[in-house]
Order: C-alpha cells, then structure tokens, then sequence
C-alpha cells in the first residue's frame, strides 16, 4: 500500500469551496483509492489536511490522469495557493479501520 498525507492552503475566504471540490463524489471511486480523508486545520482557517491510501503508488499515478481528477485540478486552480505533500506513507494492512474493500478483523 502507498499513503499521502498533504497540506493544501486555500485562497483566504474559500477552504469551504476546496472542501466541496477534494470532497466529491468522485474522490472515494477512483480506481485503486482505498481511503481519502478531508480534514479541516483546527487553526488555520485557509487549511485542509489531505489523508490518501492508495493500493499502489503507481495506482496513485495513475489516478492523476484520470478525467475526473484532472477537471477538478483544473478547477482548484483558483482556490488552492499552496500544496505541500508532508509525508509518504506505508499504511498497515488490517489496521484499527477496514479500508474500502477491506473485510473488519
């Protein structure tokens, strides 16, 4: 497994406009997408913390292309000033909460 966890920063006044775009629909359909977490910052108003597991790295390339993932960039350009990816992660497999798919223990 391959996991993300990445900062965006909104243009001031608009995280909730980025939380509707990072939250949609599409975000927990994407092939190989086992988990995606939006959070708000609990002090930073303009912040969202992004929490992604993914099957694969390349299953997370691979979504980068995917029509519905490059519309939404396509569209975040406005509201996004700033994106820093924090930390690559190895997720646990059978960890305290099933990922999508994933059966509980």
């Amino acid at each position: 497994m391959y996991g993300l966890i990445v900062k965006l920063t909104s243009a001031p006044g608009r995280r909730d406009e980025l939380i509707t775009l990072m939250g949609g629909e599409d975000s927990h359909t994407v092939p190989g997408c086992l988990s995606f977490i939006v959070a708000e910052d609990a002090v930073d108003e303009n912040v969202l913390w992004i929490t992604e597991v993914w099957e694969s790295q390349a299953s997370h390339e691979a979504s980068l292309q995917a029509p519905a993932v490059k519309e939404g960039f396509a569209d975040a350009g406005t509201l996004i000033v700033g994106f820093e990816k924090i930390a690559t992660t190895k997720p646990v497999k059978n960890s305290s909460h099933p990922l999508h798919g994933e059966a509980a223990a």
